[in-house]
């Protein structure tokens, strides 16, 4: 899929003001740090689509773009960043659930994991519940660049088998560097797969 246009539409602080439900939705969430505004970014080609901060926890609403005019792309605020009150993040939580398990034409969810740490309980326990609350999402691992081609192997191995001890079938995955642009492409092709079978899509 080429990217021609990458439009942003708005921030929503919940589920009721994002912009109607009539396009494929792609939403993007994981940790603080994980990289997933400089992702996004390396996805559309475009430097400062989604703005990135040294500081996590910036993201704080659902942020909504328009991509190729057909399809929503959406930067969702991080779950597990320490630096904002108790009660914000509690809303932030809440948020987050109210959008998964309630926007009906979010198409898949992409789940950023840090490939530089072993694997983490709350990107588990995450995962677990979108599994049962059935959302349909993928894990992607970001920041490789930072891992030689063994070290690459053996945490995607590793992480696997993790998974493996509470899921019959394992996720689906995209190994990814916003730096070097790996993995990107293949996001993208996924995207378009499921864009083409979708009632939705708008060509």
């Amino acid at each position: 899929m080429k990217i021609i246009s990458a439009e942003f539409v708005k921030s929503s602080t919940n589920t009721e003001q994002c912009p109607p439900a009539d396009r494929p939705e792609y939403a993007f969430i994981g940790r603080s740090n994980v990289g997933k505004s400089s992702l996004i970014n390396g996805l559309v080609n475009r430097k400062n689509l989604a703005q990135t901060s040294q500081t996590p926890g910036k993201t704080q609403l659902i942020n909504h773009y328009l991509i190729n005019g057909n399809w929503n792309l959406v930067d969702l605020p991080g779950y597990g960043y320490a630096k904002v009150s108790k009660t914000k993040r509690v809303v932030f939580g809440d948020m987050i659930q109210d959008y998964i398990t309630g926007r009906e034409n979010l198409h898949a969810l992409f789940v950023l994991i840090d490939s530089r740490l072993e694997p983490q309980a709350i990107d588990l326990d995450f995962m677990q519940f979108l599994g049962e609350q059935s959302i349909p999402f993928v894990m992607v691992f970001t920041k490789v660049d930072k891992l030689k081609n063994a070290q690459k192997t053996k945490f995607v191995a590793e992480y696997q088998e993790v998974m493996s001890q509470e899921w019959e079938e394992l996720p689906e995955f995209f190994v990814t560097s916003a730096t070097t642009g790996e993995g990107c492409e293949e996001i993208l092709r996924y995207i378009h797969q499921i864009n083409s079978h979708s009632v939705l899509f708008k060509k």
